[in-house]
């Protein structure tokens, strides 16, 4: 058996599904999309989710990745076993509705016997235990002898995952020898040494759970299956565990050098190789797909990743900043098969590099300190850290709890945990929930609630522009800070301000805010507690301080676009209720200088009718150039207006009424058009539904609209171009060009069955009889595979029953057809097994169901031996 390397057997892999039919996508991120029940992709098929649901329609029915993927439920264990580890890759061919267990299931064998080329007599199936399908197909169609089958119960062979799609499953287990068993007698599969090592799960979706374990067919039955690339390689290498495969090795051998140590020498020192050795790899992919560190959620899955990867470099003894050396290392390895690792290097560096050099400021002091506790344990005859000494070393020095686990755990000591937490819990009460939440955002609380509660901005913008101010408060992405300098990211106070902030459906304005020899782009605004306005975005030149006088500057241009959108959703949600009926209410929105949405209650989709005569009545309106009337009033003098509440805001006993003239009256904090004529023109682009009752329209205003309008006629005038008419004509040239291409279409199918006739001749005298099973063989030059199909159907017809097997030499690629009649297959005959065993004599491989199957080829040289094998096979398939 040749060892392949992990590179050569991904592309193995993912060429072989290429080859049945499979569409070869390229790996998902690791963070999950539209996926809020995962954290990290930790499976091939999790990123297929909404393939197998129905949510999405898949690009192929037949699809094959290999998938990168995160698993950290036990990170714990990572370095102490050769086992465990937190990054993986895993292969996997999928189906939706397309074939099911017999390609599967034949197409698992096929790889790892004839592609990788595993011996045989080493691989054991496993099955589900009532599923005598499956059986029936490894032990007749593959011929595995019944007591190498082994059948399992439903913890360990069948996928379910409460209600919904669920099956049976069937994995592929290879005997990897003697020197890996554990010697006990009746040592087989099932074993939990590492003797007998599952290689392939195939799970077969055939099934609906109600529940209640009520199972019903599925009409769409689903192929899902995996294999860990690393345990792969481990096989086909021959080696312990998947520190010992190739990349892995490398990687390894390059900590191994830094650190002057050999590996297999030492326990503890093999323990932090292996952690060093699979965190960088780790954190190396989670980079490259835009993870950051942060205090929280996959951001503190990677800090922690990158922490513990720090430290057991440094039990190593390895000086100095390490970790991005290694990431080089990483992406030397895997760039073939994620050539994103490359291009984003200088990224995944600058990343490595400031978490690594962070973390080194505080890991000596946190140690230290650490170190003092442990003798303090020691002369009291403890074994436990209070939970008061862990929440200092956390709070006070910057310790990760983790980390202080980790520590304590190696030396045979623990911490209280209880008392950490309430520690915890009274630090929270007392900043207010300064600790509570850690992801920086735009409406991230954790670092807005540590500048002081007097603090408060005066919003000056329904009337001002351009204000000038004072600088009160900073904040950086993490802490309040008194400066920020060319490139920082962070927050603005001031005093006054003319910046809207997003709320109630409008996004925050844009703009600069000015020092004589500073510039701060602001890229959003938001309303903190205490009424202040944090302007969010990076400085661009110069220096920003707290106590800097300075010049804010709204974008007008984009205000006032944004203005265009939020007015005429006043006009939207108005005509709505006229079109439709007052059951309308507003369910959310979002205006920004590009165009508007607008969510609304209602039960069916919209017809194209009341489309049109809501966009009449707003576009009326706005020609109409009714005045915009703000006033502020009693909110109970302004409910007597009939003033319609928008959805999600909350008002104080002062509320802001926009009128526009007597067609709309609603209260709204936001900024508006002073004439609905400045709104220039209404489009509604698209109405879908988003949620049970709740329909959303977008539409285009002003220049959003012109914008639109421009691309379309810039479309237009180059679709012309191309079909030599001018826009005026293109309809009738369209439908020209498709009466021609439809008449064309019919001439060439006819001239291809023509053709395809002409190239076979007359064939009937070459009919052969193999076990009383009449059997038609025969080769022709330039026929597709869409050809010899119907020429199959057609021979059929002539031949009466029997079988067929017909090749084609086109371009130089080959193409193979079989086909078997019900007779036929009744005495044994099988198409797919009969491809199967000559497709290699033309350099190809395929396969497919008893009736029809088909292969390609790249040696037509090979086709005669083909063509005198299938008589052979034939004759080994009939009884």
């Amino acid at each position: 058996m040749q060892k392949y390397g992990v590179n050569e057997l991904r592309r193995m892999f993912l060429e072989f599904f290429e080859s049945k039919g499979h569409l070869a996508m390229k790996s998902f991120s690791l963070v999950p999309h539209n996926d809020k029940s995962l954290l990290l992709i930790n499976s091939g098929m999790a990123p297929l989710k909404p393939y197998f649901t129905g949510q999405e329609i898949p690009p192929r029915r037949r699809v094959t990745t290999c998938q990168k993927c995160i698993r950290t439920g036990d990170i714990e264990n990572v370095g102490k076993t050769a086992r465990h580890g937190t990054f993986f890759e895993m292969l996997g061919n999928f189906s939706f509705g397309d074939y099911f267990k017999n390609e599967a299931i034949h197409w698992t064998w096929e790889f790892l016997t004839e592609v990788v080329g595993l011996d045989p007599d080493r691989l054991y199936p496993s099955i589900y235990q009532d599923d005598d399908e499956a059986f029936e197909i490894w032990n007749k169609e593959i011929g595995i002898p019944e007591e190498r089958i082994f059948r399992f119960g439903k913890e360990d062979n069948f996928w379910e995952h409460g209600a919904g799609p669920c099956g049976p499953c069937s994995e592929v287990y290879y005997d990897r020898g003697e020197k890996y068993g554990c010697g006990e007698p009746g040592c087989t599969v099932g074993c939990e040494c590492d003797r007998y090592m599952e290689i392939w799960n195939n799970v077969f979706t055939q099934f609906d759970n109600d529940g209640h374990n009520n199972y019903t067919e599925l009409e769409q039955k689903n192929i899902d299956t995996g294999m860990g690339l690393e345990r792969l390689a481990c096989i086909v290498q021959d080696v312990d565990s998947m520190f010992d495969i190739d990349t892995l090795k490398a990687l390894r051998d390059h900590v191994c050098n830094m650190a002057g140590v050999e590996y297999q020498k030492d326990d503890n020192t093999d323990t932090s190789i292996r952690v060093l050795t699979d965190h960088i790899r780790s954190v190396t992919f989670m980079i490259s797909d835009g993870i950051l560190p942060s205090n929280s959620g996959r951001g503190y899955v990677l800090r922690r990743l990158l922490r513990r990867a720090c430290r057991h470099g440094r039990l190593l003894g390895i000086k100095g900043a390490f970790l991005v050396e290694l990431a080089q290392t990483v992406i030397d390895g895997s760039k073939d098969g994620y050539p994103e690792l490359e291009e984003k290097k200088d990224f995944i560096f600058n990343v490595i590099a400031k978490e690594e050099a962070q973390f080194n400021k505080t890991i000596d002091q946190g140690l230290s300190i650490l170190a003092d506790m442990e003798e303090e344990m020691k002369k009291n005859g403890e074994t436990v850290l209070s939970g008061k000494n862990a929440f200092k070393l956390y709070d006070t020095y910057g310790f990760p709890i983790d980390l202080t686990s980790e520590i304590l755990e190696e030396k045979g000591l623990t911490y209280d945990e209880k008392g950490f937490e309430e520690a915890q819990k009274e630090q929270r009460a007392k900043s207010e929930g300064t600790f509570g939440t850690h992801n920086y955002s735009g409406k991230d609380a954790s670092v807005y609630d540590q500048l002081e509660a007097e603090l408060s901005s005066e919003f000056v913008g329904y009337d001002q522009l351009e204000v000038e101010s004072e600088v009160t408060a900073m904040t950086s992405e993490t802490e309040v800070v008194d400066a920020l300098t060319d490139g920082d990211k962070g927050t603005i106070i001031t005093a006054k301000t003319p910046f809207y902030a997003t709320m109630g459906g409008q996004e925050a304005d844009k703009g600069v805010i000015c020092t004589e020899d500073g510039e701060f782009v602001v890229e959003d605004v938001v309303k903190l507690a205490g009424d202040k306005f944090g302007h969010i975005g990076q400085v661009t030149k110069g220096m920003v301080k707290v106590g800097d006088k300075v010049m804010l500057k709204v974008d007008k241009e984009n205000r006032a676009l944004a203005e265009n959108n939020h007015s005429a959703t006043h006009l939207l949600q108005k005509a709505l209720r006229m079109v439709l009926g007052n059951h309308v209410e507003q369910a959310g929105s979002l205006n920004n200088a590009q165009r508007l949405r607008f969510d609304f209650t209602h039960f069916s989709a919209m017809t194209a009718e009341e489309l049109q005569k809501v966009e009449d009545i707003v576009n009326e309106k706005i020609r109409e150039n009714l005045p915009v009337v703000i006033k502020n009033m009693p909110i109970e003098e302004a409910k007597k207006t009939g003033a319609a509440a928008l959805f999600g805001e909350k008002y104080g006993d002062i509320v802001r009424v926009v009128s526009m003239g007597d067609f709309s009256v609603e209260f709204c904090g936001g900024t508006h058009v002073s004439n609905t004529g400045n709104i220039v023109a209404f489009k509604i682009l698209s109405e879908t539904g988003v949620a049970a009752g709740v329909r959303r329209i977008e539409a285009l205003t002003s220049k959003g609209l012109l914008d639109y309008y421009s691309a379309q006629e810039k479309k237009l005038h180059e679709t012309a171009k191309l079909l030599k008419t001018t826009p005026e004509n293109i309809e009738e040239k369209v439908s020209h060009l498709m009466n021609e291409n439809k008449v064309l279409k019919g001439e060439v199918e006819s001239l291809k069955s023509k053709l395809a006739k002409d190239a076979m001749g007359d064939v009937m005298n070459q009919v052969e009889e193999v076990k009383g099973v009449k059997f038609l063989a025969t080769s022709l030059e330039g026929v597709d595979m869409n050809g010899l199909r119907d020429l199959g159907d057609q021979l059929k017809e002539k031949l009466g029953e029997g079988v067929i097997l017909l090749a084609s030499v086109n371009d130089g690629k080959v193409s193979l057809m079989a086909t078997a009649t019900d007779g036929a297959m009744k005495q044994g005959a099988h198409a797919g097994n009969l491809i199967k065993a000559v497709a290699k004599l033309v350099g190809g491989g395929g396969g497919g169901r008893p009736n029809m199957a088909q292969a390609g080829g790249k040696n037509p040289a090979g086709v005669e031996d083909a063509l005198k094998a299938a008589k052979e096979a034939l004759e080994g398939q009939l009884a």
